[in-house]
């Protein structure tokens, strides 16, 4: 038994819909700029291609969000998220939203400094339970709809991505030692926009996952 000088943290896991097994959180790993209509409304070259940020595995939450300190613009961003089982297979998938301090964001964009506090913070990663993947699931043609208060906020499909969740999991296993317990959110559609307290979220993919959480 390995001994440590202080207690460590449990571990984050997610629940598995039809299992009494917990899809154990291992890292966190993010696809910016992988639509190309979300990359030019962001003031992006949609032409460019797509790449990698993390956010820290302490993010992720299945319960409301409590709105974050320190913003004045949260916003949504509804996207596929992929769990990856052994060998590098696809265990699994869900619906996420990467909640998004935007001001933040773009103060750190202009300084040229990491998005780190824009994208990372208690809750900013809220996701549904993991979806067990079937011969017959296509992640690259799944719909993505996202509401507020009842209103269709975002719309879009995996088919809109510039790279394939095929295609992202080549990519990063190239780069960095992907491994099981790891999800992938694979980027949002277009139409990403602001949240405040008291609002409701609603997501699915088509009609497989969902997830609901109000901002607090």
């Amino acid at each position: 038994m390995t001994n440590f000088p202080f207690k460590t943290n449990e571990q984050v896991c997610l629940p598995i819909k039809g299992s009494d097994e917990k899809f154990p959180v291992n890292h966190v790993y993010c696809v910016g700029r992988n639509y190309a209509a979300h990359a030019k409304e962001m003031g992006a070259d949609e032409r460019k291609p797509p790449f990698f940020f993390t956010k820290p595995n302490w993010t992720i939450t299945t319960d409301d969000v409590k709105y974050p300190k320190n913003t004045d613009d949260l916003q949504h961003e509804v996207e596929l998220v992929i769990a990856i089982g052994e060998g590098l297979s696809i265990f699994g998938f869900a619906v996420g939203v990467d909640l998004t301090r935007r001001d933040v964001q773009g103060k750190a964009k202009k300084s040229g400094k990491p998005w780190f506090s824009g994208k990372s913070f208690l809750g900013s990663a809220p996701i549904s339970n993991i979806i067990p993947i079937k011969p017959s699931d296509d992640l690259s043609n799944m719909e993505l709809i996202l509401k507020v208060n009842g209103d269709i906020r975002q719309s879009g499909s995996s088919t809109e991505m510039i790279w394939s969740p095929k295609e992202i999991l080549c990519e990063m296993a190239a780069d960095i030692p992907l491994g099981q317990g790891d999800l992938i959110f694979t980027g949002t559609p277009a139409r990403v926009g602001k949240i405040q307290s008291g609002d409701i979220i609603e997501a699915t993919i088509t009609d497989r996952a969902e997830l609901s959480f109000k901002i607090i």
